[in-house]
C-alpha cells in the first residue's frame, strides 16, 4: 500500500490549528521565531499527544513582523543562536507535555536559503545535530537540504508542497512571482495524487520533476486551509493511499 505523510505548519496564529490536527499526520510547530509562543506550543503538543500526531519544530528567522519570509543579514553565530533558542523552547515544553519533537523543518526564508546554499545548509543542520544526534530533518526533496542532511549524517524526511509552484530546477517559485501559490483545489488534489502514485511534480514551466517525497506540506496560513487539507486527505484515501507519518530515511553510513 502507498503511504503518504500529510504535514502542516502550525502555531502561526491562524486560529484553526485544532482543525488541522484532526487531518494531518505530522505537525511542524512554530517555536517563537517567526511566530508562536510557549502557550501555543504547549497546546499543540497536547493535542498531538492525544491524537498521535507526529510533532516537529519549525524554527525560522526571528522576524515576526515579516513572518520570517525575508532573508536577514547577520553573523552566522547570531543566527545559530536564534535557532538554538527556538529548539530549546519547543523541546523543553515537549518534555513537559510528554510528546517528543521528532524532526525539524526550517521556515520561510531560512528554508529557501538552505534549499539553495549547500554550505549554509550544512552549518544549520550541523548545529541541530549537535543538539540532538538522532533528530531528523524535514527537507525539500531534490534541494541542497537533502545533500546537507546526508553530508551531516542526519535522518531525513523528503517533502513536497501541495500548494506551491516549483521552478524547473526543483526549488519553490518565489512568493513575489505570479502563480507561486496554487489556490485551485482541483489542481492541488491532482498534484498530490500524481506525487503519491507516480513520484512526479509538474513545474511552473510545464516540465516534469521526479520526486521521492513521501511527506506533503499543507500550509496552515492559506485561505481555506482546513477545507483544502480535508479534501486532499479524502482524495488520497479514496485512492487507497494511507495517511501515515512515514519513518525518516536512515543517514548514510
Amino acid at each position: 500500500m502507498i503511504a503518504i505523510d500529510l504535514n502542516a505548519d502550525l502555531g502561526e496564529g491562524t486560529g484553526h490549528d485544532d482543525d488541522l490536527l484532526a487531518i494531518v499526520s505530522s505537525a511542524s510547530i512554530a517555536c517563537g521565531g517567526h511566530a508562536g509562543d510557549a502557550a501555543t506550543i504547549r497546546h499543540i503538543l497536547k493535542v498531538c499527544r492525544a491524537r498521535q500526531v507526529r510533532a516537529g519544530a519549525h524554527p525560522g528567522y526571528a522576524d515576526p513582523k515579516r513572518f520570517g519570509r525575508f532573508r536577514l543579514v547577520m553573523p552566522l553565530a547570531q543566527l545559530l543562536g536564534q535557532i538554538r533558542e527556538q529548539l530549546f523552547l519547543v523541546r523543553f515544553i515537549a518534555d513537559e507535555v510528554g510528546h517528543p519533537i521528532e524532526y525539524v523543518k526550517l521556515h520561510g526564508a531560512l528554508a529557501n536559503q538552505t534549499a539553495e546554499e549547500l554550505a549554509f545548509a550544512v552549518g544549520i543542520f550541523a548545529t541541530i545535530q549537535a543538539m540532538d544526534p538522532k533528530m531528523a530533518v524535514l527537507v525539500l526533496d531534490n534541494s541542497q537540504q537533502v545533500r546537507a542532511a546526508k553530508a551531516v549524517g542526519m535522518p531525513l524526511i523528503r517533502e513536497a508542497y501541495a500548494d506551491r509552484a516549483y521552478t524547473a530546477d526543483g526549488l519553490l517559485v518565489p512568493r513575489s512571482q505570479a502563480g507561486a501559490v496554487i489556490d485551485d483545489v482541483d489542481a492541488v488534489i491532482a498534484r498530490c495524487l500524481r506525487l503519491a502514485k507516480s513520484g512526479e511534480l509538474v513545474a511552473i514551466d510545464g516540465s516534469v520533476l521526479q520526486s521521492a517525497a513521501r511527506s506533503i506540506c499543507l500550509h496552515g496560513d492559506t485561505p481555506g486551509a482546513v477545507d483544502l487539507a480535508r479534501e486532499v486527505r479524502n482524495a488520497l484515501e479514496g485512492e487507497g493511499i494511507a495517511i501515515v507519518a512515514n519513518a525518516p530515511e536512515a543517514p548514510d553510513n
